[in-house]
């Protein structure tokens, strides 16, 4: 069984994206990050984005090629202050899920990890569009 079947499987990746960007649309500096105006095609592409990173589908790839994680963030700015919001966000989603401590905690450790590995500035971007978002 793997970690993606363990946690709930697609139920469970519907409903963290979901609560993400729910928190996503009510923060003006990060959701300014968002040129769509429908938050939607960026939900799907994070959902199956996590998926296939924790053992689900591979759509994200067959659909997108392969993630790249950090090549598809370099056009961004992210600063710490962008990283503290998404991981704010991130972290209240995942408390809108029952899972058991230790697959939560692997959860939470790699969006840390991931989160600060896509720092690339100090500075704070300006609000506005700023093109595609990344996933």
């Amino acid at each position: 069984m793997s970690f993606y079947d363990e946690v709930g499987g697609a139920e469970t990746f519907e409903r963290l994206v979901h609560e993400f960007y729910v928190g996503v649309a009510t923060d003006p500096p990060l959701r300014a990050l968002y040129p769509e105006e429908d938050l939607a095609p960026a939900e799907r592409r994070l959902r199956m984005f996590l998926e296939q990173y924790f053992g689900g589908p591979k759509t994200y790839s067959e659909e997108r090629g392969h993630p790249r994680l950090r090549m598809r963030h370099v056009n961004f700015a992210v600063s710490l202050d962008m990283r503290d919001r998404w991981m704010r966000h991130m972290l209240a989603a995942m408390d809108t899920l029952d899972l058991p401590e230790a697959h939560a905690e692997a959860m939470r450790d790699y969006f840390m990890r991931a989160a600060q590995m896509l720092v690339n500035t100090d500075e704070s971007p300006a609000p506005g569009p700023q093109g595609r978002t990344a996933l």
